[in-house]
């Protein structure tokens, strides 16, 4: 099982097995490489420092999309690949990639005229093989505030509606770790790599330190990949000076408000007075709004939401809607991420190009940086042929091609929800937590609606206790935070839930997963500081 429960026996395996590849990193990216490789019979070991996810891969815009703005920047080749890859992840993960109408408010002065947002918007849908029955289509005015009644009317002039896709980024980075998992990785989180080992001036591996036991021991590979995120000239560093292309991090910030607070209908993308863009997404009983877009050099593991940021998303905000002025004391929650870029000298952060690169260093090591959550795939099957043909040139390999495009994940059994409830047949479940399961873990919440006390006088917490059961059996989960935030995302979405429950969740997780009281503790408060750390402005 992907366990905490089997920490020893993974990390038995991790010591006394030689791997064709070490991943460094347990984000979509580093998982991704985990499952392809792994797809195509390779031997594979990944570690991550964190909690899987817990870096970029949970605080994206939650969107699986081709990038509309990357088509002013004239990267057609980067919207072709990823608008193509919306339907493979679509296709492998139908419970977590939900088709989504985007609504775009052509305005008096604002980044598209009616014409070049319909002509724009064709090329992305042609660009990204978008089929006819979902391409774009261009509304009057009328009926654009028909589709989204809050839009401010004046400088309104019409609107182009067209096909996203929405996610939950963390949730998509642990179906494909169980899925890896299932194929024969061994993943490992709270595991620190610390140094590089060298054969004959090649590395070799890697000595890595269990965080949860403090014990530290070597991994032996073949070949060993940088997929460490904002973290990957860090890494690079530990081998060798970098030089030449480097990281360029940037910042992207996003708020939540209670839906009943900011009742948006629609998703929109909209403009904001400096010249760039945002999302404004309904999610459930939110409304989300994001992203900032500037550049960051403080500490990377905890990016934090400035008082700066914070003004420019409610100001951009209350420019664009018809509602009563959203204030910060409207904000349930927040999250900051930091984007991975490859550096170009004299360009802003939105002019930066998104598509990923690949480094190769004179010891073989092999580094992936920039991309985007849609396009996570490719990269991953890109960086794999590189190493395998390593592989197949050092030991007479025979080569294998990526079988990811047609793999399922984990969960990923019912095309939609409708099929999922024709299945599991009458339940005393509302269609509602039916539908919340269901968005989360897929086919795999049968074990959890299963496992439900429906004869339990706190339905929340009966779900919730079931949950974290499945988790704690199933996904890795280490302390509460793990749960609250990148299992479930409540601390994002239900932050007052989460914050009701954290007590009686981790007292459970602690039995489930065997922590000692001082582990248990520690649970506890750190998921209260990240609590805190959400409503907390610099």
């Amino acid at each position: 099982m992907f366990s905490a429960k089997n920490r020893s026996e993974i990390v038995e395996t991790l010591q006394k097995e030689t791997f064709d590849l070490l991943v460094i990193g347990g984000g979509i990216t580093g998982v991704g490489i985990a499952l392809d490789a792994a797809g195509r019979g390779l031997k594979i070991a990944l570690i991550e420092k964190q909690d899987f996810a817990a870096g970029t891969s949970s605080r994206s815009t939650k969107l699986i999309h081709g990038g509309l703005r990357y088509l002013k920047q004239l990267e057609f080749a980067l919207v072709r690949e990823v608008g193509h890859e919306r339907k493979t992840v679509y296709h492998n993960a139908p419970h977590l990639v939900i088709p989504e109408k985007m609504l775009l408010p052509i305005t008096d002065g604002g980044s598209f005229g009616k014409a070049s947002a319909s002509v724009g918007i064709y090329t992305y849908d042609w660009l990204a093989g978008v089929k006819r029955s979902e391409r774009r289509s261009v509304l009057d005015r009328k009926e654009t505030l028909s589709r989204e009644p809050l839009l401010k009317h004046e400088g309104l002039e019409a609107g182009v509606l067209y096909w996203e896709y929405r996610s939950d980024d963390a949730r998509l980075v642990i179906e494909v770790a169980k899925t890896a998992a299932e194929d024969g990785a061994a993943l490992l989180n709270y595991c620190e790599f610390n140094e590089f080992i060298y054969t004959e001036k090649h590395i070799a591996g890697a000595k890595v330190t269990d965080l949860r036991s403090g014990n530290s021991f070597e991994i032996k590979a073949k070949r060993t990949i940088n997929a460490a995120g904002p973290w990957v000239d860090n890494v690079r560093s530990k081998d060798e000076e970098v030089r030449g292309k480097r990281l360029h991090l940037t910042k992207g910030v996003h708020l939540v408000f209670d839906r009943a607070r900011f009742p948006l209908r629609q998703a929109v993308y909209f403009d904001v007075p400096d010249g760039r863009m945002i999302f404004a997404i309904p999610r459930d009983n939110a409304t989300y709004v994001g992203t900032t877009d500037t550049n960051y050099s403080d500490q990377i593991e905890r990016p934090h939401v400035t008082q700066e940021d914070v003004d420019y998303v409610l100001n951009a905000t209350n420019n664009a809607f018809d509602i009563e002025p959203l204030t910060e004391a409207d904000i349930q929650s927040t999250w900051a991420g930091l984007r991975p870029l490859i550096h170009e000298d004299g360009k802003s952060p939105s002019e930066l190009s998104r598509k990923d690169e690949i480094f190769i260093s004179a010891h073989g090591l092999i580094s992936i940086a920039g991309g985007k959550l849609t396009g996570y795939r490719k990269m991953a099957e890109r960086t794999v042929d590189l190493a395998f043909r390593q592989l197949e040139v050092a030991e007479s390999r025979h080569f294998a091609l990526s079988r990811s495009s047609s793999r399922k994940l984990s969960g990923g059994l019912y095309h939609s929800f409708k099929a999922f409830v024709a299945d599991i047949g009458e339940t005393e479940l509302t269609e509602l937590e039916l539908n919340g399961l269901f968005h989360k873990y897929g086919s795999n919440a049968k074990q959890i609606i299963a496992d439900t006390d429906l004869k339990s006088s706190d339905r929340t917490l009966a779900i919730l206790l079931a949950e974290l059961r499945y988790c704690a059996e199933n996904e890795m989960v280490n302390e509460l935070s793990d749960f609250l935030i990148r299992r479930t995302g409540r601390l994002y979405f239900e932050k007052p839930i989460a914050d009701k429950y954290a007590h009686s969740l981790n007292e459970e997780l602690a039995k489930l997963i065997g922590l000692n009281d001082a582990q248990e503790k520690a649970s506890l408060n750190a998921y209260l500081k990240e609590s805190e750390d959400v409503l907390t402005f610099v």
